[in-house]
Order: C-alpha cells, then structure tokens, then sequence
C-alpha cells in the first residue's frame, strides 16, 4: 500500500499507532511510502534495522559522517552493513564549510560558544540535504532519552523542522515509547551488533570530543555537551522538540 502523503491525517494516525508495537509502526511506514529512509547512528536505530530486515529486504539506511566519530563508531557502522548486506548512504558535511569554522575558531569553539554551530555545519546541512530527497524517515529517538527534550516524541509526525512549503517531511518514532532497557533486552535476544563504547560506559554516543562515559545512575544524556544546559542538548537533527 503505497498512498499519497497529502493523503494521510498525521494526527489520525498518531492516535491510531500510537500505542501499537514499534514493529507495527516501523510495518505500516515502510508499506506506506516508498521513498523513506531509516536513519541509523546508535543502539536504537540498529534495533529499528533489525526490525526492518524481518519485514523486507527492500529498505533504506543512511547515516551522518561528522568527521568526528570515534574510532569504534566507524567499526560499528562497517560491521552493521556486513551484518544485514545493506547498503549504507553516508552523507558528509560540505568540506568548505569545515574549513572554514576550523581556519576561523579551531577544532574546539564548542567548548566556549556551545555546539549548534559546530553541529548545523557536520550533522544539521547534511541531513537537510538527505532529508530533501525523501518523503518520510524513520528514527531511533525514545521519550525517555532526554526528558527536557524529548519527553512529548510522538510515534508519527509531520516534521516540522525540515519540511519546506512545498515539501511535507513524515517522521516516524517507531520506539518512541520503549525504554534503553527494552532496546538492549532485544539487542541481546537476537544478537544485534552494537557501538563497542557501550562496554566502557558510553550510552549515548555522539562525536568524540562531545561524548563521555557516564557514572552510575547518571542519565545518558549527561553524557553529552555536558558543558551545556540540558535544556538545550538537542544537536538539530530533531531540533522540532525543542518547540514542543
């Protein structure tokens, strides 16, 4: 069933899927819109790809090469594409613009004007570019990853960061409602690969110099710009839930 996008009532549908099961969610986006795309970076999305590969083995996986990753980062996206014999879109940052903020600020202005500028050049552009390209993506983000930000993820979802007026964008949170514990409980059931930080304490597992392990009872988000008020940890790939 492939239908229309101008077709579908978004607000219908979260009600409707909204307490169904991430396998129902991540079945009906990927029978409903041919040009759509999953977006893979960490424990959740591999779990979203294992999914998707027990459904059908035609679906797309792109990911964000910030240049900046850890060494076990880049491991872990190899061994995922050998893993399930996908192929894997990776979308770069404009090298100009890298140049240019190293040449003017150093490799580490983060630290001392905070890291939405850092990230709009390595993560936000290149997404933006991919994201032109479809009609609808598929994350990994749960409601509990970030209660300051993302406590109100809905299961589908006009995107209304990267939608243009003539281009409606749907998202879809097909775990959005699962816990870390359910996603590694399935992780372990099945044998799915995973970052090899994650057996060092690291939980959410960005790029290098803005990733640390973090301490018992810690929230896994403090492990990220934790220089940065809390408030404010979203990168701008789902820069929306900053204005829900």
């Amino acid at each position: 069933m492939v239908v229309a996008q101008n077709n579908l009532n978004i607000a219908a549908l979260e009600a409707e899927y909204n307490q169904k099961t991430p396998r129902e969610i991540l079945k009906f986006a990927l029978e409903t819109f041919n040009n759509i795309s999953i977006s893979f970076s960490g424990a959740e999305d591999v779990v979203l790809i294992d999914m998707a590969s027990k459904i059908t083995n035609n679906f797309r996986v792109f990911t964000l090469d910030t240049g900046r990753l850890h060494p076990e980062t880049y491991q872990f996206l190899d061994k995922v594409r050998e893993h399930y014999g996908i192929k894997l879109e990776v979308m770069f940052p404009d090298a100009a613009e890298v140049q240019a903020l190293v040449e003017e600020k150093g490799l580490f202005s983060f630290y001392q004007d905070g890291h939405k500028e850092c990230c709009g050049i390595r993560k936000v552009k290149p997404l933006r570019r991919k994201l032109n390209t479809l009609d609808a993506w598929i994350t990994g983000q749960r409601k509990d990853q970030s209660p300051s930000t993302r406590n109100y993820i809905p299961v589908i979802e006009v995107d209304t960061a990267f939608s243009t007026e003539d281009h409606q964008l749907i998202k879809f949170n097909p775990l959005a409602n699962w816990s870390s514990a359910q996603v590694w409980e399935y992780i372990r059931a099945l044998d799915v690969p995973y970052n090899k930080l994650h057996e060092r304490g690291f939980i959410s597992i960005g790029c290098e110099p803005c990733t640390r392990p973090v301490l018992p009872n810690q929230h896994e988000r403090e492990g990220r710009w934790w220089w940065e008020e809390s408030t404010m940890k979203e990168c701008g790939l789902h820069a929306g839930n900053l204005q829900k």
